[in-house]
Order: C-alpha cells, then sequence, then structure tokens
C-alpha cells in the first residue's frame, strides 16, 4: 500500500511531518510494504486559506491514502470527493507514522476532525 504524508523536509522516513497538510514544504509517497519513499514538492504551500489544491500537485502521483497532522475542511472536502482516504497521525516522523498505520492505529479524518481558521464552529484547531 503507498500513503501520502506532508513533510517538513525530504529525508525519506527520518522526515519530519508538517503540522498542516496544504503548508508542507514537500510530500513523502511511502510504500508501506517496501518503505521506498517519493519526494514531491509542494509548489502550493504559500497559499490563501481554503484554497490548497492537494490533487494539481499530487495528480500524477498512485496512492492509497493520506495521513495528515493536520488539514483543513476545504482540503478535506477535496480529498473526500475524489475518494481519497485521509488517516489522523500524532507522530512525528515518516517511521514512526508508517509503524502506526500497518498497526491500524490511526483514525480516519471526518469533517469534525478538521482544522479551523481560527474561529471555525468545529472548534478544532490546528497548531
Amino acid at each position: 500500500m503507498k500513503i501520502c504524508l506532508p513533510v517538513n523536509e525530504n529525508n525519506g522516513l527520518n522526515s519530519t511531518l508538517s503540522e498542516h497538510f496544504g503548508s508542507a514544504p514537500y510530500f513523502m509517497i511511502v510504500d508501506t510494504d517496501s518503505n521506498d519513499c517519493i519526494s514531491v514538492l509542494n509548489n502550493n504551500q504559500h497559499h490563501a486559506h481554503g484554497m490548497c489544491r492537494p490533487l494539481e500537485i499530487l495528480g500524477h502521483e498512485k496512492f492509497d491514502g493520506i495521513v495528515v497532522g493536520g488539514i483543513g475542511a476545504g482540503a478535506l472536502n477535496k480529498l473526500m470527493a475524489a475518494k481519497i482516504k485521509v488517516y489522523k497521525t500524532g507522530y512525528t516522523t515518516i517511521r514512526e507514522t508508517v509503524e502506526a498505520f500497518k498497526g491500524n492505529q490511526l483514525v480516519e479524518v471526518n469533517l469534525n476532525l478538521a482544522c479551523s481558521g481560527g474561529n471555525g464552529s468545529n472548534g478544532h484547531h490546528c497548531n
């Protein structure tokens, strides 16, 4: 299985996860069977709130799900509409997150778990 993770640097399994999906400098596609990693530069990391375009950046990559520390409702809605599963992690590195994913320890994200822009009605904020 292949998963996509937003990361702060291109450092393979030792890359640290970005706290927020759309603002990550890179996305890392990881094969959870082989631990092979492919890095994708996020050239849309500096966007206005609610204007994240994840599928434009990742559209040519093949993966089965996305694992995030945080994600806004706009990006989550776009991914859900494309039938892409999104999972939440509290781990710091790809290595830890992949192990948790393989152990079925990650929760699938729904709109109730999405980050708000600061005064969102759902009360969830991402730091």
